[in-house]
């Protein structure tokens, strides 16, 4: 059985947002990015089985704009604490307790452990930084996620905004 990870960046958030960096908004370009990212993820995956997410502000509302994409409510998005700044190890923990019946998800989460995470994959493509509301996609064949770690991954592919 093939699963397919998405791996999300959160879009282009405010920089000039004085308030704790949890609740930082995303700026014009990012609600402007993120819709039409998803946009493209749909044209190239068309079911994702489920949307997870940091809980942070900026990942959170990247993450609704994909959802509403593919016809699901803010609800539908689970969000996981231990996204928020995650290194390495924190993302395959968060892979590796996923259910097995779901065969693609997306990850919404931040840098700079995304690209270490990324980087850590061991497939043909290195990112030196993954930029906002960029999308990096693996597939594994595998029957649970808990062999993630393990698994061969298969580069699908990477976009992002001003691809």
């Amino acid at each position: 059985m093939l699963k397919t990870l998405i791996i999300i960046r959160h879009a282009k958030s405010n920089q000039n947002f004085w308030g704790n960096d949890f609740e930082r908004p995303l700026n014009e370009r990012g609600l402007t990015d993120a819709p039409k990212m998803a946009k493209k993820l749909l044209a190239k995956i068309s079911k994702v089985d489920a949307f997870i997410s940091s809980p942070a502000v900026r990942a959170k509302t990247t993450a609704q704009f994909f959802a509403k994409e593919y016809g699901l409510l803010s609800d539908d998005i689970v969000l996981i604490s231990a996204l928020y700044h995650a290194g390495v190890e924190t993302f395959y923990e968060v892979i590796n307790a996923m259910p097995g019946e779901l065969n693609s998800i997306a990850l919404f989460s931040h840098n700079p452990g995304i690209t270490f995470f990324i980087n850590d994959l061991e497939t043909s493509t290195h990112l030196d930084n993954m930029p906002t509301c960029g999308m990096f996609a693996v597939q594994v064949n595998t029957n649970n996620w808990e062999n993630f770690a393990t698994a061969k991954k298969e580069f699908l592919f990477f976009d992002y905004p001003k691809m």
